[in-house]
C-alpha cells in the first residue's frame, strides 16, 4: 500500500507531498507533484504543519486495576486525538508495574488496541512503598523494554534507595524519573503555600519541597554517573537549580505539564476539584519561570501528566477530590498558546520538546525521527489557528476532569499517522 500525504508543510516551511510504503517515507517532493497511483491512498494536509508524532513521558492510563477511570484503549485514543503516537504508561497501577509480568501486560494491551505505541513505565520500588528495589533489571530484559523507572505519585525519598537505583540503571542505560515532593514538607497539603492558600484556609504545598529533593537528587546523579529526569517542575527555584545542574554536566532532564504552562494557583479560589493538582497550580512567577525554562532547554520536554480520574473521585468538596487533570488532548494546544502565539518557541523547537527529546529520553528508536526519506512515517499534522470548545462528552477518555471545561483553544490536531497508518484523519479516530 502506498500512501500520499499532500500539501504539508514540514516543521512550518515549505509545502510538500509526502509518500510512505511500508511504514516508511519513500519520496517528498513538492507540493502538487507527488504522482499517484490507481489504488494509492491520498491524505489531503489542507496546507497544514506536519511534524514528527508527539512523544508523551507522562501518562497514568490506570489499567490494571482503576479501568473505571481509564483503560488503556480508551486512553490510547485520547492521545491519539492529541497527537501522541507513543506514550509511556506510569507504574502506580493496581497491581503496580513493579514486574515484568504486570509491565508486559500493559506494553501487550497497549499494542492490542493500536491507537499509538505504549511503553510501560515500571516502579523504583515495590508497591511504590520506597522500601526496596523492584525488579528493575527484569522489568528492562522483559518484552516491554522499560527504560524509564518512576514511583510517581510518590516521592522516592530514601537517598540511599535512590542512589542505588541510579546505579542499577547505569547498566541498560535507564532513567530514574523522580516525582520530587518532599513527604514530610507536605502532609496534608492542599495547594501551593503563599499568601493565598492562608486566604483560603487550605494547608500549603511549599516550592522548597520540591526544589530540595531535586537538589538532592542532582548531585546523587552527578555522584553516580547516571542519568536522572524530573517530572512535572513546576517552581522557579525547580528550574533554576536544574539549569545550575545542566552547566556543571549532570546528565539531567526535566518536563513540564501543559496545566503548568497556562493555570495559577488563583484558580483554588473556586474551591472546585478539577483545579487539584500534583504539584499544585503554583503563582504567576513560577509559570513564568516555566515558559523561559522551556523556552531556552532548561526544561527538555512537555509531558501531560495525563491523570484521569473516576467522577466520584473528583465531584466533590475541594479536600476530599482526587490530584490529577485530563491533558492529552489539550496539550498541543496549550503549547500553542503559551509558547508558539508568543514567540517563544517555533515549529522546530516545539518539534524537539514534544517528540524528539522525549524519545531520546526515552531510548525510542523509531520515534521522535526526521521528517526526511527513510524515517518512519510517524506524523501529525496540526493546525495552529482552528479554534475549538473543550467539551469531554467528546472525548473517548472515560473520565472528565479537565481543567478546560468549556474553554476555546487555539490549535488542534487534524491528522495522526503511525508508522504509515492514520489513528486518525481529519480529527477524527480512523
Amino acid at each position: 500500500m502506498t500512501t500520499h500525504m499532500v500539501n504539508v508543510r514540514p516543521y512550518g516551511e515549505e509545502a510538500v507531498d509526502i509518500t510512505w510504503r511500508d511504514g516508511l517515507i519513500a519520496a517528498i517532493a513538492p507540493a502538487g507533484t507527488a504522482v499517484v497511483s490507481t489504488g494509492d491512498d491520498v491524505l489531503d494536509g489542507h496546507g497544514l504543519i506536519v511534524l514528527p508524532g508527539f512523544v508523551d513521558l507522562h501518562t497514568h492510563l490506570r489499567e490494571p486495576g482503576r479501568e473505571d477511570a481509564e483503560t488503556i484503549a480508551s486512553g490510547t485514543a485520547s492521545a491519539a486525538l492529541g497527537g501522541f503516537t507513543a506514550v509511556h504508561a506510569m507504574a502506580n497501577t493496581n497491581p503496580v508495574a513493579d514486574t515484568a509480568g504486570v509491565v508486559e501486560q500493559v506494553w501487550r494491551r497497549g499494542v492490542e488496541a493500536g491507537h499509538c505505541d505504549v511503553h510501560p513505565v515500571g516502579a523504583v520500588t515495590v508497591g511504590l512503598q520506597g522500601e526496596r528495589l523492584a525488579e528493575l533489571g527484569a522489568m528492562a530484559d522483559s518484552a516491554a523494554r522499560v527504560r524509564i523507572f518512576s514511583d510517581d505519585g510518590v516521592c522516592v525519598s530514601d537517598p540511599v534507595l535512590m542512589r542505588r537505583a541510579l546505579e542499577y540503571v547505569k547498566s541498560f542505560d535507564g532513567v530514574i524519573a523522580q516525582h520530587a515532593q518532599d513527604p514530610r514538607l507536605t502532609e496534608g497539603a492542599q495547594m501551593n503555600e503563599g499568601e493565598l492558600s492562608g486566604v483560603l484556609g487550605l494547608r500549603g504545598w511549599p516550592a522548597v519541597a520540591e526544589e530540595a529533593i531535586i537538589a538532592r537528587d542532582l548531585l546523587l546523579a552527578q555522584h553516580v554517573g547516571s542519568r536522572v529526569h524530573i517530572c512535572h517542575l513546576s517552581t522557579r527555584g525547580s528550574v533554576d537549580i536544574v539549569r545550575w545542574a545542566k552547566e556543571r554536566g549532570v546528565e539531567v532532564t526535566a518536563e513540564v505539564t501543559p496545566h503548568h504552562l497556562i493555570l495559577t494557583e488563583d484558580l483554588a479560589r473556586t474551591y472546585d476539584p478539577r483545579f487539584k493538582v500534583n504539584p499544585p497550580l503554583r503563582s504567576a512567577d513560577d509559570v513564568e519561570a516555566v515558559r523561559e525554562g522551556l523556552a531556552d532547554g532548561t526544561i527538555d520536554v512537555v509531558a501531560t501528566d495525563h491523570a484521569p480520574h473516576a467522577r466520584e473521585d473528583k465531584d466533590c468538596e475541594w479536600a476530599a477530590g482526587a490530584f490529577g487533570m485530563l491533558g492529552l488532548e489539550t496539550a498541543f494546544p496549550v503549547v500553542m498558546e503559551t509558547m508558539v502565539g508568543p514567540g517563544r518557541l517555533g515549529w522546530r523547537a516545539v518539534a524537539d520538546r514534544m517528540s524528539e527529546k522525549p524519545a531520546r529520553i526515552a531510548r525510542l528508536a523509531d520515534q521522535g525521527r526526521p521528517i526526511a526519506v527513510g524515517e518512519p512515517a510517524t506524523l501529525v499534522v496540526v493546525d495552529p489557528d482552528a479554534r475549538w470548545t473543550v467539551d469531554p462528552s467528546r472525548s473517548p477518555s472515560r473520565s472528565a476532569n479537565t481543567p478546560f471545561l468549556e474553554r476555546e483553544m487555539r490549535g488542534a490536531v487534524v491528522h495522526t499517522v503511525l508508522r504509515g497508518r492514520p489513528t486518525v484523519i481529519d480529527g477524527a479516530l480512523a
